[in-house]
């Protein structure tokens, strides 16, 4: 297994309040066996094209796509396919030659062959143009979710859409994507071109709907925002569960936060929402196990 692998737990109470996340082998049980729906939910961010394991430094010879095929593999086996949900919260692009060489498309075949069931995007998605983009997820077999940036005048809106529903575990799962203020992030060219809505108005549109009018079991916002900020007035995951309610979780990326003892966040009901975010260079895969 590998040693960047975190393990995380998370038992929901109801369908809209969680309680107890912690580390540690044990954090895999959760009270007895007694036939209630359990969902794993494994996740990564900010993986910038890094299909090797780091070479050098504090985290040299962690991650890499075979290892991370491996434990990925390992857990469905273990769990069960129809039990697991794979997430990537963005910026699976840059940051490595691969990318500058290939052009993006490994980064797409490797989403495929992991069997991703939704990503969102992250700035660094659109480095080489909004056409580039449209021409690349073209090939992406998963759902995309973006839900506070427009995308219908361009080819990237055939494939970019507000959030998705997936089924897992005998649970319904909403999704949504939110992503980062494209402005002072991407190229001039770029965000000039995007329409982009309020953030916390759109997330609070689709934790909405997919709550009140899907009835999903669980919503899941995955974004691209930071935990921190990344320049001052970002919004962060922390701010957008405080300004809103109806969402279960947020798993997040952006700011290439190693997230230690799983951090709760009070959102506009008082309850506690958690946020997961998993760093950089997929040195590190989170793993939940969440049990209704």
């Amino acid at each position: 297994m590998n040693k960047g692998i975190k393990i995380l737990l998370i038992c929901l109470v109801t369908a809209a309040g969680v309680a107890a996340g912690y580390f540690g082998a044990k954090a895999l049980l959760c009270g007895k066996d007694n036939g209630d729906k359990q969902l794993t939910i494994i996740h990564l961010n900010d993986t910038h094209s890094h299909f090797e394991p780091v070479s050098a430094g504090e985290y040299a010879g962690l991650g890499g796509s075979l290892e991370r095929a491996a434990f990925i593999d390992s857990v469905m086996n273990a769990e069960g396919r129809e039990n697991v949900l794979l997430l990537h919260a963005g910026d699976f692009s840059q940051g490595s030659s691969y990318f500058t060489e290939f052009k993006g498309n490994l980064e797409i075949q490797e989403l495929n062959a992991l069997g991703y069931d939704a990503v969102t995007l992250g700035n660094h998605e659109f480095d080489n143009g909004l056409e580039d983009l449209g021409r690349r997820l073209s090939s992406l077999e998963c759902p995309v979710v973006a839900c506070n940036l427009d995308f219908s005048p361009f080819e990237a809106g055939k494939y970019v859409k507000p959030y998705t529903i997936v089924e897992k575990a005998g649970l319904k799962i909403g999704i949504f994507g939110v992503v980062c203020r494209l402005k002072g992030m991407v190229s001039s060219e770029v965000a000039d071109r995007v329409p982009e809505f309020d953030m916390i108005e759109s997330a609070q549109k689709y934790a909405d709907y997919l709550k009140n009018e899907e009835k999903c079991d669980l919503v899941i916002a995955l974004t691209h925002l930071g935990y921190e900020e990344h320049t001052p007035g970002d919004t962060t995951d922390p701010m957008l569960v405080a300004a809103t309610r109806n969402i279960d979780l947020v798993v997040g990326g952006h700011s290439h936060t190693f997230l230690g003892d799983l951090p709760y966040h009070e959102n506009l009901d008082g309850k506690k929402i958690p946020v997961v975010q998993d760093g950089e260079y997929g040195v590190q895969t989170g793993i939940l196990k969440i049990k209704l």
